[in-house]
Formats: structure tokens, C-alpha cells, sequence
């Protein structure tokens, strides 16, 4: 066993099946993203209904259950927390497909929001467990790639089953193959010794969630890196969720065409940005690690003004293009924050540190993001008619510039924090 962990090629396939892990995630997460417009036809929904399964009691119930669930992988074994809960969440996918009223699709979306709140603390933990500091943003930006994979899968297929066979079928046919690769994943998946990848004594004892809590913010960064991280989440989802809504209603696309579209453009610029995110972090943070934190803040403060040429701009060509060029800055975030976040503690904290970044950045972020829009949106259809879903997503996109400067400014802060250790 010993061999087997500290082989070099061996830390990769794991690193790859955890990413494989992720993009079941968003493809189950996401899939009923692009096919809102024929649930809310089918089902006769509004647009803030279609937020709040979207966003907020996905939300709610994904970073609350995450917490007990990070502690016990703190303390646990990692690789089956993360079996089990890649299992249930895609049998709640595929039931999905049964649902016959808002209250039922309400009743899996929980679901599914439950199973997914074990899968990325744990194996944050894991990751950081087989990738030394130096290494470790560039991995965890690696696993982060498997939003936008799941993403491009879940679009692209989910688009096309839903144009052809409808978005029952969709369910189904993207709900059971995550149950075959969790007893994949078991099998072929072994767990870490934890802190393996560090360099000073482990601690092994298990802390609770308020000690945790307790020592994060009694650091000078992790506060205002919270808070960038929610007012960014909080205009990435409210743009993303409701991108297929809005070339409907604006641009007139079909769900299928919408599909391989946004597929392509969220899937591949998103994981080039999630990966060159963390890359350019770990290149220049040697020297200075502040950039951890410059990078997305860069990044934040860019996509703003892309989202506005994207929401505005009448050519539906060149509002696409901006739309992916959006989505590449938005993503540069995530592997280097969650990185930040590790080498704040240690190792033994590190699945509920992840856990309680995501409880802050989606509870705010994919909680109220997609919820917001969808009441601005219900609240100037009067005025605006089908132009009222370009207005409201326009109106969060000003938020970005708060989450530049929170990252900017937890980007002074994390030196001293670092020095300190």
C-alpha cells in the first residue's frame, strides 16, 4: 500500500478519477440548467421557482449537510464518503426524470443536493494529502476542471436528449452511469495517509467545526477570501444558470443548439481558465504569494465587463465569443482559493476548511445568484416582456467589482499569514 500511495503516476490516476468524480458532479448539478426552459413549459413554472431549484435549495442543503460530512472525512476514510455520495446523488438525478410537479422535482434536487455535499471536501482533502504545497493549486485547479467538463457533457447531451427525446429521457440517460463509476471509483481508488504530502508533523486528532471555524478566521486572509469567493460565485452562477434562458428568449436558439454551444464555450473555457488559474498561481506565487489571490482578482474584475458585451451586444456571434471569454476569466478562482484555504491550516483540517469556503461561497453565490435573477427577472417581465431576463442578469453583474477588490485585498493579506506559519 505504501508504494502504491507515493508512486508518482499512481497520485495522477487518482487525481484523474477524482476529477471524473467532479464532472459526474455538474453534470447532475448542471443538467437541469439547460433544460429549464422545457421543465418550466411542461410544468408550468416561473422563473423564480426555476431559481430556487437551481440555486437556493440546492444550496441549502448541499453546504449545510457538508459540513457534519467534512468533519467526518477529516477523521474518516475519504474514498468511500465520496463513493457513497457519488452514488446517491445520480440515483436523485435519474429519478429526476419520474417527477410530475414542482414539490417532487423540489424533493430530488434536495437529493441530489444531499449527495453532493460529500463528494468535493473530501477529496480536496485527499488531493492535498498526495500533492505537496508547491504542487497543490495546479492539482486542485485540475480537479476544478471537472465543472467545465461536466458542464460541456451535460449541455451537449443533455441539449440533444432533451430536443429529441425529452428532458425526462435527459435524467435517466446522464443519472445512471454515475452509479456504475462509483463502484469503480471504490475499487480501484485507495486512501491516503493524511498529510503525506507535508512536510511538518501531521496532527491526526480530529477538531470540531467551531475550532476550525475559530482558527480560520483568527487569520487575516480567510475572511475577506470568503467573501471574494461568495460575490463572485454569486455573478458566475447568476450569469451561467440562466445563459441557456436568456439565447432562448433573446436569441431564439433551439435547446439543442443551445446545448452544444454553451457546451463548448462554458466546457472548454471554463476548464482553460480553472487550469490556467492555478497554474499561474503556482508559477509566479514562488516568488510572491500574494499572486495566489492577484490572479482571480484579475480575473473577477475582467469577466464584468465581458458579462456586459455578452448580455448587450446584438450580434449573436460576438455575444457568444464574450460569453466564453467570460466564462475563462470567471473561472481562474477556485484551485488557487481552495489552495490559500489549505495552506491556511493543518491537515487535519482540511476537508472542513473546504467545507466551510463552499458553505460561505455557495450559500451566498449559487443560493441567491441564480434566486435573484429569477425575481428580477419575474419582476420586470411586466415592463421589459422577454427582454427582462437581460436586465436582471445585467443588474447583478456590478457585484463583480466588490469581489475583485475582497480578492485583492485578501491578496495583501495572505503573505502575513503565511509568514507566520
Amino acid at each position: 500500500m505504501k508504494n502504491i500511495l507515493n508512486d508518482h503516476s499512481y497520485r495522477y490516476f487518482v487525481l484523474v478519477m477524482l476529477t471524473l468524480v467532479y464532472v459526474f458532479n455538474f453534470i447532475d448539478r448542471q443538467l437541469l440548467v439547460i433544460l429549464q426552459e422545457s421543465i418550466k413549459h411542461e410544468l408550468n413554472l416561473t422563473d423564480t421557482q426555476l431559481g430556487l431549484l437551481s440555486g437556493f435549495t440546492f444550496a441549502l442543503f448541499y453546504v449545510t449537510l457538508g459540513l457534519p460530512i467534512a468533519r467526518i472525512a477529516d477523521k474518516g476514510n475519504r474514498r468511500n464518503i465520496v463513493t457513497i455520495s457519488l452514488g446517491l446523488w445520480s440515483i436523485m438525478t435519474a429519478v429526476s426524470g419520474l417527477v410530475q410537479n414542482f414539490y417532487q422535482l423540489l424533493l430530488t434536487r434536495i437529493g441530489v443536493g444531499i449527495g453532493e455535499a460529500g463528494g468535493s471536501p473530501p477529496a480536496h482533502s485527499m488531493i492535498s494529502d498526495y500533492f505537496p504545497a508547491e504542487k497543490r493549486a495546479t492539482a486542485l485547479s485540475i480537479y476544478s476542471t471537472g465543472i467545465y467538463f461536466g458542464i460541456l457533457i451535460g449541455f451537449l447531451i443533455g441539449g440533444y436528449l432533451n430536443h429529441e427525446l425529452g428532458w425526462r429521457v435527459a435524467f435517466f440517460a446522464l443519472g445512471i452511469p454515475g452509479i456504475v463509476f462509483s463502484l469503480l471509483f471504490y475499487i480501484s481508488v485507495k486512501e491516503p495517509k493524511r498529510g503525506a504530502s507535508d512536510d511538518l508533523k501531521t496532527e491526526t486528532e480530529s477538531v470540531s467545526i467551531i475550532t476550525v471555524v475559530k482558527y480560520l478566521f483568527a487569520t487575516n486572509t480567510f475572511a475577506y477570501l470568503g467573501l471574494a469567493t461568495a460575490f463572485h460565485v454569486f455573478c458566475l452562477y447568476g450569469v451561467s444558470n440562466w445563459a441557456p434562458s436568456f439565447l432562448s428568449r433573446i436569441h431564439h436558439m433551439q435547446s439543442s443548439e443551445i446545448g452544444v454551444t454553451l457546451g463548448l464555450l462554458f466546457g472548454i473555457g471554463g476548464a482553460l481558465g480553472t487550469f490556467l488559474g492555478g497554474y499561474l498561481t503556482d508559477l509566479y506565487g514562488k516568488e510572491d504569494k500574494s499572486w495566489y489571490l492577484r490572479i482571480p482578482a484579475i480575473g473577477a474584475l475582467v469577466s464584468s465587463g465581458l458579462a456586459v458585451g455578452a448580455l448587450f451586444i446584438e450580434d449573436r456571434n460576438v455575444s457568444l465569443a464574450f460569453m466564453g471569454l467570460c466564462a475563462l476569466m470567471q473561472s481562474a478562482y477556485l484551485g488557487p482559493s481552495i489552495a490559500v484555504s489549505h495552506s491556511l491550516v493543518p491537515a487535519n483540517m482540511r476537508a472542513l476548511t473546504s467545507a466551510i469556503l463552499f458553505f460561505i461561497l455557495n450559500i451566498l453565490g449559487l443560493g441567491l445568484g441564480p434566486l435573484t435573477v429569477g425575481l428580477l427577472s419575474d419582476w420586470l417581465t411586466p415592463t421589459y416582456h422577454s427582454e427582462s431576463i437581460r436586465w436582471a442578469m445585467s443588474i447583478i453583474i456590478f457585484i463583480e467589482i466588490v469581489a475583485s477588490t475582497f480578492f485583492f485585498i485578501a491578496a495583501k493579506k495572505i503573505s502575513i499569514d503565511l509568514s507566520e506559519k
